[in-house]
C-alpha cells in the first residue's frame, strides 16, 4: 500500500479573547511575511460578512457553532491543498467555538465527534493574545462583528486561555502588552517556532 508522503502541514493558531489585537497582528504578518506564510482569514467573521445570522437561542447557538468548526476545519485544509510549502497562521482555532457552546468544552467535543488532543495536534502552536479588555479605557467598540462588552470580552478570554492553555506549545502574550510590542512578539515566536525570518518582506504591499 502506498503511503502518503505529503508532508505535515506547520500550522499555528493566533487566537485570544474579542479586542486583542489579533487582526491588526494578522495585517502586519499577512503584509510583512508576504511569501513566507499563509494567513488564514476568521471564519466567524467571514461568514458574519456575509449575512449569516447570530441566533441567541442555544439551540441556534450550537448550529451556529457546529457551521463555524467545519467551515474552520475544511477551510485549513483548503489552504493546505492550494500551498503546502510555507506555514500556515489561523486567525482563531477550530477550539474557539468550545468557549461560546452551552455547557462548555467536553460537550463541544462531543458534539463535534472529536478529542482535546486530536483539536491539539492541528497546530504545531497556539499564540493567545489577551484581550485589551482587562483596562475598560482600551476596549474598542470599533468591529462592527464585536458584540461583546468589556465583561463579556474578559469572560470570554479566560474561556479560552482554559481551553487552550492545556496546549503543549502555548504562549501567552498579556494584555499590558502594546501593540507594537505585541506584534514583535509574535514576529519572535514564529522565529522560533518556524523558522520564519524576521525581516520584513521586500516585495512591496497594495
Amino acid at each position: 500500500m502506498k503511503q502518503n508522503t505529503r508532508p505535515k502541514i506547520r500550522r499555528v493558531a493566533l487566537t485570544g479573547g474579542p479586542a486583542a489585537g489579533k487582526t491588526a497582528v494578522l495585517d502586519v504578518l499577512r503584509r510583512h511575511l508576504q511569501g513566507r506564510v499563509e494567513v488564514l482569514p476568521e471564519t466567524a467573521t467571514t461568514l458574519f460578512s456575509g449575512g449569516f445570522p447570530r441566533p441567541k437561542q442555544p439551540a441556534g447557538i450550537r448550529l451556529l457553532q457546529k457551521t463555524i468548526y467545519q467551515v474552520q476545519h475544511n477551510l485549513e485544509e483548503i489552504f493546505a491543498l492550494q500551498n503546502d510549502a510555507v506555514p500556515h497562521i489561523c486567525d482563531r482555532g477550530a477550539l474557539d467555538g468550545a468557549a461560546y457552546w452551552p455547557g462548555g468544552l467536553d460537550r463541544f467535543l462531543g458534539a463535534m465527534g472529536t478529542t482535546l488532543d486530536s483539536e491539539y495536534a492541528r497546530y504545531d502552536a497556539v499564540l493567545f493574545l489577551e484581550t485589551c479588555a482587562y483596562d475598560d479605557k482600551s476596549y474598542s467598540v470599533d468591529n462592527p462583528y464585536r458584540t461583546e462588552t468589556p465583561a463579556m470580552a474578559k469572560k470570554l478570554d479566560q474561556k479560552l486561555q482554559k481551553i487552550w492553555g492545556r496546549h503543549p506549545n502555548f504562549h501567552l502574550v498579556g494584555h499590558e502588552t502594546n501593540f507594537y510590542e505585541k506584534v514583535a512578539v509574535v514576529l519572535i515566536k514564529l522565529h522560533a517556532i518556524l523558522g520564519i525570518d524576521q525581516a520584513p518582506s521586500t516585495k512591496s504591499s497594495p
